[in-house]
């Protein structure tokens, strides 16, 4: 199959052509395959269990009262049925673009433009998003440590009491200096910190239980089916950063099979606990209770044990498990750019290995800078909704380039392949549009306008620099 073909925006860039680029059968592009089936659960739970949980439960159960568990697991079929979608490509096309290569190989150059420009809020954004939530917990481990909190001019936006939230700027310049020393340290460092979080969130679940009040969960739809779905849009937060796998294609051992596998296991690990916790949470406290709480989870365990010693833990647990997943989301985006830079559709300095730690220096530089402006400065709930919609809106892409690979491209080798096709993927976008209107006309606005933006940005640098183009 030619490369490419099609007018420009429509240029198709072959699974064949994007594999045999990206070195991922082989060693390609001076990335090292550092990282085992293990390593890489790992890396996908540390770029998922973070500020959705720790921070935005209380804003989920705002939504939706004690239904809250319902939002979850709304929100967790919608990734489910995404997730299929992504182990089959992840393992037929195994390579660090993830989506934005899948919507390259199957709908044309523009759309895998908008879909990079997507993944800028649901990797870069997002990790933004994750660093102002590590700051209240931080607030919270320091009080229950030494009695001092960092004052909210230091550690909140300015549209939440403060000016600059310093907090949020030092972990994501310290998650830039882990991954620039290797991938080989950033797993193990990930690994470590996502086996921590989920025993805090375990020891959280038992403690809760211990105060369970089955009155607290009633009356369950308080909001009604409105409430519920708003909470589910909230909660998706909460599961962002799963398809994070599939842009560590180049850099796993054996990906055609690992990646799926990997992707599975996390999304059930991770449902099965976040639901857990959403339990243990809503039967501790009542809903108004926890409903729009700082550090939600700390002032439960703070409540039933009478004690700042627990919450402190969770505190602890909590600046861990936001650190892996300003770490693992921040890896994520590097990864993409370096893909799109390949491609000729951003600067090519995104694309430079550095021989010495086999990572690329400069675009992790880069992208820890600029992304560290709006965690410094922007409230958590503008950043987190407009990171919402956007990886709905790729999520969507991504189902519909399996049904079109299914007929273009039935050749490729599928380790894994979506059950109940084409069911499950028309499903999934089904899933992800009815979240995507939960987000409100606000949020749609704002990603109308990103998108604008996008689509200009291309015309004017990524359609007329394209190497397709040029070949």
């Amino acid at each position: 199959m030619p490369p490419s073909s099609g007018p420009s925006g429509l240029r198709i860039k072959s699974p064949d052509l994007l594999v045999a680029e990206s070195g991922a059968d082989l060693e390609g592009n001076g990335l090292k395959r550092s990282m085992g089936l293990f390593q890489l659960v790992c890396f996908g739970i540390g770029a998922i269990v973070g500020t959705g949980i720790f921070v935005g439960l209380s804003d989920t159960v705002a939504e939706a009262g004690p239904a809250v568990l319902v939002s979850f697991v709304l929100a967790a079929l919608t990734c489910v049925f995404t997730a299929f979608s992504f182990a089959e490509l992840g393992g037929a096309i195994p390579v660090s673009g993830s989506s934005y290569s899948y919507a390259y190989a199957a709908l044309g150059e523009r759309t895998a433009f908008l879909v990079g420009w997507c993944l800028l809020l649901e990797y870069g954004i997002s990790a933004s998003a994750v660093a102002v939530g590590w700051g209240q917990y931080l607030n919270e481990l320091l009080g229950s440590l030494i009695g001092w909190e960092l004052p909210a001019a230091l550690s909140s936006p300015p549209g939440d009491g403060g000016i600059v939230n310093i907090p949020a700027v030092v972990v994501m310049l310290l998650a830039a200096l882990l991954l620039v020393r290797g991938i080989r340290e950033s797993a193990r460092a990930t690994a470590a910190m996502a086996v921590l979080k989920i025993a805090i969130l375990i020891l959280f679940c038992v403690i809760g239980f211990t105060a369970f009040r089955d009155g607290n969960l009633s009356p369950f739809a308080s909001e009604g089916i409105a409430g519920i779905t708003s909470g589910a849009s909230v909660a998706f937060f909460s599961y962002i950063g799963f398809d994070a796998i599939t842009t560590a294609g180049e850099e796993v051992r054996n990906p055609r099979r690992n990646i799926p596998i990997a992707i599975m296991i996390c999304i059930g690990v991770v449902t099965v606990l976040y639901c857990l916790v959403a339990v243990a949470a809503i039967g501790a406290l009542s809903s108004d209770q926890v409903a729009d709480q700082p550090a939600a989870l700390s002032l439960i365990v703070n409540r039933v044990t009478d004690s700042t010693l627990g919450g402190g833990v969770i505190a602890f647990g909590a600046v861990v498990a936001i650190a892996s997943v300003v770490l693992a989301v921040m890896y994520g985006q590097t990864r993409i750019l370096m893909s799109m830079s390949r491609d000729g559709l951003v600067p090519r300095i995104f694309e430079r290995i550095s021989p010495r730690t086999s990572t690329p220096v400069a675009n992790t530089g880069i992208v820890a800078v600029v992304f560290a402006i709006p965690a410094a400065v922007v409230p958590l709930d503008v950043v987190m909704n407009l990171t919402t919609i956007g990886t709905l809106a790729v999520m969507a892409v991504v189902n519909v380039c399996v049904m079109v690979l299914r007929r273009t491209r039935p050749d490729l080798p599928r380790r894994f392949r979506v059950p109940l096709f084409p069911l499950s993927p028309v499903l999934g976008i089904g899933f992800c549009v009815y979240l995507m209107y939960g987000t409100g006309l606000a949020t749609w606005l704002q990603f109308a306008g990103f998108l604008l933006v996008g689509a200009l940005v291309y015309a004017v640098y990524g359609r007329r620099r394209s190497a397709l183009r040029s070949a």
